[in-house]
């Protein structure tokens, strides 16, 4: 199967500059539908849904690929090959930003830069090194158990923690809609994968210029989690937004595409393809 019709591989827009918009756990592409048309104009634009996400091949899901965030990374250096890209922006969004990072590890000429949105190397506290990510293991275990018993009273829990304290009624429903349209395996291995995964070691390793958006009142990864991403970024640039929650392209979309766009118009040269 081709991988762009496994993934639901999208290209929009005629520009110079190669934008792949990846989206967090349990959302798909349309979560980017607000940053589209500010890009478009000037921009190629990469949208894709991870297996077991969105409209992405859901038979190719397989347990043993996708049992680390490898599995996801492979695919993303599948789809980058397949489109010949180089030099693109990873735009990625909470977990992705992970597996974007991942990416531009193993192939850099594909990705000279990289744009996090609520980006968090592990989700688990550790006290024992002073880390804090904002759960405890008993708060990972509990959400996972829940998922396993009640799925959708799973679904509407953590869509009430993306979309934070203040976020509109709307966007908790669309988000528990899309959390409830997985892959129902893919999506608990996900999940597993996603809370229990400890990246902290691979971010001294980032070599391209590194955006990170921090939300307000983010549970999902707090501000000292962004802050601890920062300073381990090799000259990484940490922007605070306003916006609060975890999902400000959505909640906040012209405050993100602000803050976006002028970094690539400070960071990313014009003829970046």
């Amino acid at each position: 199967m081709s991988v762009l019709k496994r993934n639901n591989v999208n290209v929009i827009g005629q520009g110079s500059r190669t934008l792949v918009l990846g989206h967090g756990f349990g959302c798909d592409q349309a979560m980017w539908s607000a940053l589209v048309p500010a890009f478009a104009a000037d921009h190629r634009l990469v949208l894709f849904d991870y297996v077991g996400c969105g409209r992405s091949d859901h038979a190719e899901f397989d347990a043993r690929r996708y049992g680390s965030l490898q599995g996801h990374v492979q695919d993303v250096l599948e789809m980058a090959q397949a489109l010949e890209l180089r030099d693109a922006v990873f735009v990625g969004h909470s977990v992705s930003a992970m597996i974007g990072m991942l990416a531009a590890q193993r192939e850099p000429q594909r990705f000279s830069h990289l744009a996090m949105v609520g980006p968090s190397p592990r989700y688990i506290n550790d006290p024992d090194s002073g880390y804090f990510g904002g759960f405890d293991p008993a708060d990972v275990e509990g959400l996972l158990e829940l998922m396993d018993s009640n799925y959708t009273a799973w679904a509407g829990s953590l869509a009430q923690a993306v979309a934070g304290l203040h976020g509109s009624a709307q966007l908790k429903d669309d988000l528990q809609e899309r959390f409830c349209a997985m892959h129902p395996e893919a999506a608990r291995l996900f999940a597993h994968v996603t809370f229990h995964a400890d990246n902290r070691a691979d971010l001294g390793a980032v070599r391209q210029p590194t955006l990170i958006l921090q939300c307000r009142d983010d549970v999902i990864a707090p501000d000292a989690v962004g802050e601890y991403v920062h300073r381990h970024i090799p000259g990484s640039t940490l922007v605070r937004l306003q916006a609060t929650g975890h999902c400000p392209h959505v909640s906040h979309p012209e405050e993100t595409i602000d803050a976006l766009r002028s970094w690539l118009q400070q960071h990313v040269l014009p003829d970046a393809g």
